[in-house]
């Protein structure tokens, strides 16, 4: 994979404007540009379940920045594998890490047609190492052979599954799924997940659902807490653990008492 463009193959097919994407509803959130009426209406009747969303989505931003300074500065990591990449409004993986140490590499994997339309517009710089792979992520045997022609599976890596566990449903077995990354990869590696959540505003989770599964093409399974710790079986959880979102290690009393309405955890491969 040549650093900065997706692999070889036919463009991406035809954005249908029409039916709501979960990358574009998640962009519209975080304030970005990237999303049409559809995204928008559909992004609106979520909003009216848990009016704190808006401001939920985007502590996601801080909590990236916590965590890959932590992978970066205390974990040693140089190489990121992003899974389900989506169409971040702020800072990527790659931006901040190499802000942290340079010569940092990351692939960025995704199947959705406008994240492809973005990723070969996106040229960073020549001597950064940033790779681009369309493919599902449930299919990990083409997302390793993809991503290791630009990471050395042989070193550690980050694991990063931010906002996109939800999108697999119990029976494609999501954590068979990490259980097959985390294994192709060595010890010293991490694991980092946020996962939207059943239990911690219950309620609100069940509107969102039942009006997002309604409206947006790609279907959402929230889990509790229990669910999602289970992903980290064979890992040593980095403190404080899997907590609500805003409370992994923030750096400001305002960003430990953000909205939230999902779990974030990291764990370290022994």
């Amino acid at each position: 994979m040549r650093p900065g463009v997706p692999e070889d193959g036919p463009g991406p097919p035809k954005l249908d404007t029409t039916v709501a994407s979960s990358a574009r509803v998640n962009n519209y959130w975080q304030g970005g540009k990237d999303h049409f009426a559809a995204d928008r209406a559909a992004a609106d009747r979520a909003v009216a379940a848990f009016p704190g969303l808006p401001a939920a989505i985007r502590a996601g931003g801080p909590w990236r920045r916590r965590v890959t300074r932590f992978l970066v500065l205390d974990g040693g990591i140089r190489q990121f594998l992003d899974l389900g990449a989506g169409l971040p409004a702020g800072e990527t993986f790659h931006q901040m890490a190499e802000a942290l140490r340079p010569g940092c590499r990351v692939v960025y994997v995704d199947h959705d047609p406008m994240v492809l339309a973005h990723a070969r517009a996106l040229r960073p710089r020549a001597d950064l190492a940033c790779g681009f792979l369309d493919a599902d992520i449930r299919d990990t045997g083409t997302v390793l052979a993809g991503a290791a022609r630009t990471l050395d599976l042989g070193q550690p890596v980050a694991v990063v599954l931010s906002s996109v566990l939800h999108l697999i449903p119990d029976a494609d077995r999501p954590s068979a799924m990490v259980a097959e990354f985390m294994s192709a990869v060595p010890g010293g590696s991490y694991l980092v997940i946020a996962h939207p959540s059943s239990d911690i505003r219950p309620e609100a989770s069940a509107g969102m659902a039942a009006s997002l599964n309604e409206t947006v093409a790609q279907k959402r399974t929230y889990r509790d807490y229990g669910q999602v710790t289970r992903f980290f079986a064979g890992l040593d959880l980095v403190e404080p653990g899997v907590v609500p979102l805003p409370r992994w290690r923030p750096d400001s009393a305002d960003e430990a008492s953000a909205p939230t309405m999902a779990w974030a955890g990291v764990g370290r491969k022994r």
